[in-house]
């Protein structure tokens, strides 16, 4: 895990979220880079150039600003900017760069209290495949020791897709619990697990539910884990992503770091 990108929105205590990156890739020994995302276009007769080297500035005066708020920890932080759409702008620093993992707080830069995930960071979850870690604000980095790994599937057509998951469990020495859950309409392929995925697991849960989310509401208490695993795929955990951006707490809600894996081809 290389390189993690940590999304600077405008929120007052977007630092709590870049401090728990930084704590995260000291584990991992990775470099972050902070990212910021402007849109400028300018009327006739203006200068586009001039517009944008000063929008620029500004946010790299901001960047600077989040930085300032935070341990480093000896951990390499880059600042990076783009003018433009933030999902365009992470797809371009990505096949620049090649990023590892992205690392957000739920509602970016929403305020709505009733949002679990708001507009952007639904966005960045629902429109890139590079795996993402939602972090609840104000958390800390604490030992992910119980990984709980929920699906309604067990088909992964590629192994690298367990990489962060895999590279976490080792770095923690985790143990991973598999939640298979079966919702209306499951067929027999479904309950095929990937072998990769079980031979990374400690034990295994089979349970029904309306939805993996109430599926996973049924095992929080009983597993006690601090990291919740999930795939991201046109029907699965995340369903309503696909149809919305946003995700109001009464559908779904996490108090603790949510790691999300895309199944999409790329």
């Amino acid at each position: 895990m290389k390189h993690i990108l940590v999304p600077i929105g405008t929120s007052l205590d977007a630092f709590h979220t870049l401090q728990y990156a930084i704590d995260f890739a000291k584990e991992f020994s990775s470099k972050i880079f902070v990212m910021e995302v402007h849109n400028v276009s300018v009327g006739a007769g203006k200068s586009l150039v001039n517009v944008e080297q000063k929008v620029a500035e500004s946010g790299k005066e901001r960047l600077k600003e989040v930085i300032d708020k935070v341990d480093a920890k000896g951990i390499e932080i880059k600042m990076a900017s783009y003018n433009g759409d933030i999902i365009d702008g992470l797809k371009e620093i990505d096949k620049e760069l090649g990023i590892d993992l992205i690392i957000i707080a739920p509602r970016s830069n929403e305020v709505t209290e009733e949002l679990f995930l708001g507009n952007v960071s639904g966005r960045i979850i629902k429109r890139t495949n590079i795996p993402t870690l939602i972090v609840p604000r104000g958390s800390t980095l604490k030992p992910l020791k119980t990984i709980l790994t929920a699906f309604k599937s067990g088909i992964l057509k590629r192994k690298r897709i367990l990489n962060p998951l895999v590279e976490i469990k080792n770095k923690f020495e985790a143990k991973v619990n598999l939640l298979l859950v079966k919702t209306p309409g499951y067929t027999d392929d479904d309950l095929k697990i990937n072998t990769a995925l079980m031979d990374i697991s400690s034990q295994m849960t089979i349970t029904e539910a309306p939805t993996t989310y109430l599926g996973v509401l049924e095992h929080f208490q009983s597993q006690h884990p601090d990291l919740l695993c999930v795939f991201r795929r046109k029907r699965g955990f995340f369903k309503s992503l696909w149809e919305k951006n946003t995700i109001p707490k009464s559908e779904f809600s996490s108090r603790i770091p949510v790691l999300v894996l895309s199944v999409k081809k790329d």
